[in-house]
Parts: structure tokens; C-alpha cells; sequence
């Protein structure tokens, strides 16, 4: 018998941390064709899941998958998302949490499989809130600076993954 991963039980660690101090825990995932989430959130073959109790109905953080329903502009959607296809689980007021090694992209679907997902499901959906980097542009602003802003201090902490 294949000994099993701690991975699922570092997610259930760190989500029980998260609502035990009044945390929101979020998760970021891989995308790939065994992930159930709404296609049109999904940026750079990634997406960001607000998991906590008030954002999710019937969650289960199993062995292999973690399930739920979410609300995603006032529609109900069912998310399946594979234990090994989560990278990170922190929470959204601090930043603290675990990252993980990214599983192989053997089996994430295409871009135009992506887009192809994108245009079949109807209609345009906002998702559950969760906070995203800010970006920043290194082209000249409109009064012709070409150095870019300084970063803000302070807001909300953003989670970083080193490669």
C-alpha cells in the first residue's frame, strides 16, 4: 500500500490555523482538465479560492481532492480541485501559510482549450472576492515618466511564489 502524502493534512492544518484565528484562508491552484472551477477566473493556468466557512458550502478537504459549492456572482458552482494541483494555502489578512511545489503540466489543457471553456460558459460570472497582486506597469504614465510608481506601503500582504 503507496504511503500517503502529508500534503492534505498540511491543507487541514493550515485552514484549521487560519479559522481558529479568525483568518479567511484562501488556496491557489493549478488548473488543469481534473480541476472543476469556473474557467473564466483562471489566469495564467492558476486561480485563487476564497475557502473559508462563510465562502463555501459542504466543504471536504479529503485525502485526494478537496470539494465545495461556491456562490460566484449569485450562482451556485460545484469546485473539485485535485490535493496535488494546490501550490499554496494562506491566509488573506497576513500572508502566512505554506506553499507547495507545483505539480507537472502533463496534463493542463491548452490555451485554446481554456478559451474554448471561456466561451461555453455562460454568462460572465464574478467570482468570490480575493485580493490579487496589484500590477504595476513599467511603461511611461501619462505624463510621460517612464519611472514607474514606488510600490504602496501597507494593504493587504500578497503571497509570493519563488521558483
Amino acid at each position: 500500500m503507496p504511503e500517503v502524502s502529508t500534503k492534505p493534512y498540511l491543507l487541514r492544518a493550515i485552514y484549521e490555523w487560519c479559522t481558529d484565528n479568525g483568518y479567511t484562508p484562501h488556496i491557489a491552484v493549478v488548473v488543469d482538465s481534473r480541476t472543476r472551477v469556473p474557467m473564466q477566473f483562471v489566469k495564467n493556468g492558476e486561480i485563487v479560492l476564497n475557502i473559508s466557512f462563510e465562502a463555501t458550502s459542504g466543504l471536504k478537504m479529503e485525502n485526494q481532492d478537496i470539494s465545495f459549492s461556491a456562490r460566484f456572482g449569485g450562482v451556485s458552482r460545484d469546485i473539485l480541485i485535485p490535493v496535488e494541483n494546490v501550490i499554496a494555502i494562506y491566509a488573506r489578512e497576513n500572508g502566512q501559510g505554506m506553499a507547495f511545489e507545483a505539480p507537472t503540466p502533463a496534463t493542463a489543457p491548452t490555451v485554446a482549450e481554456q478559451q474554448e471553456e471561456r466561451e461555453e460558459s455562460a454568462p460572465v460570472l464574478s467570482s468570490v472576492p480575493v485580493s490579487e497582486p496589484e500590477k504595476k506597469s513599467a511603461a511611461s504614465d501619462a505624463d510621460g515618466n517612464d519611472d514607474p510608481e514606488p510600490p504602496k506601503k501597507g494593504g493587504r500582504p500578497v503571497l509570493t511564489r519563488i521558483k
